[in-house]
């Protein structure tokens, strides 16, 4: 027993003195480690009101801000595990964490891939906050954007958080990059009326409707046939509109064309089916 006693002493004697003895390079390696977390935190606090001068993109600007935080902290991890000579620890550590983030990998594909996914998107994004978009069958405007998902509030108020993933694979239609959105319905006239005439008529009843631009050529009211019946003449009917707020507007505007339209070719004696509008936003 007192043999077993004395081992033991040894043996914490040893630690103890092994311990006073590692007491500086512990000191530096916590003052360095301190040192490195200061100046990470200035370094970001530093970045965030350079970049915003030259961009407005606040989810850009904090990646960008956290990415340098990280950086200056993993050196000052390595550095303070250098003075403490645990150099072949921090090849170890590396070695273990790109391991580790391989198996991660295929445990959390997808949320890699929709974090890798935000990355790229807020590098080089196809759509800002506000804009009107329509993506994987939601439609409505960009309210904020993670390094994960995209939260697209729709036309009837709900909010929507579409993986980033999602949006970068798959179609995304924003209907904001120039502020005009295209509007389409259709009028059946009576298949023995002249449409050399009617046309004319619909298109002076467009740019009489307020809302409905007729400025530019390349934004001009346009009526034209579209397929002929047993008995009547279908005209595909189609105009522009600026389109800040196009879920406001549009509706409102698109009845008044068809009112005006049909007004047209009534006080011009052309006799027609019943209307069948559609919507056909482009």
């Amino acid at each position: 027993m007192n043999q077993f006693t004395i081992d033991l002493w040894k043996v914490l004697h040893s630690y103890y003195l092994g311990f006073v003895k590692l007491l500086p390079r512990l000191a530096l390696a916590v003052v360095l480690f301190l040192l490195f977390l200061f100046i990470a935190r200035q370094v970001r606090r530093w970045l965030l009101p350079k970049i915003l001068r030259n961009s407005e993109d606040s989810l850009l600007t904090g990646f960008l801000g956290d990415m340098g935080y990280w950086i200056v902290l993993i050196l000052g991890i390595s550095v303070a595990l250098g003075a403490l000579g645990f150099d072949g620890a921090v090849t170890k550590i590396l070695a273990g964490a790109g391991l580790s983030a391989f198996i991660l990998g295929f445990a959390l594909k997808d949320i890699g891939e929709n974090f890798l996914a935000g990355i790229l998107l807020a590098f080089k994004r196809p759509f800002h906050i506000g804009d009107l978009v329509e993506t994987q069958g939601v439609k409505g405007r960009i309210i904020d954007m993670t390094l994960r998902e995209t939260i697209i509030k729709t036309l009837d108020g709900k909010d929507v958080f579409v993986p980033n993933a999602g949006i970068l694979n798959n179609p995304l239609y924003n209907y904001s990059v120039d502020d005009f959105l295209r509007l389409e319905f259709s009028v059946d006239l009576d298949n023995r009326e002249d449409y050399k005439k009617a046309i004319p008529l619909i298109e002076n009843a467009l740019k009489e409707t307020e809302g409905v631009l007729h400025e530019s050529h390349q934004h001009e009211a346009v009526a034209s046939v579209e397929e002929t019946k047993s008995n009547a003449l279908c005209m595909k009917v189609s105009f522009w509109i600026k389109s800040p707020e196009a879920e406001k507007e549009s509706p409102t505007i698109k009845s008044r064309a068809i009112q005006n339209v049909l007004h047209a070719l009534k006080q011009h004696g052309f006799s027609y089916a019943p209307q069948k509008a559609g919507s056909g936003d482009s």
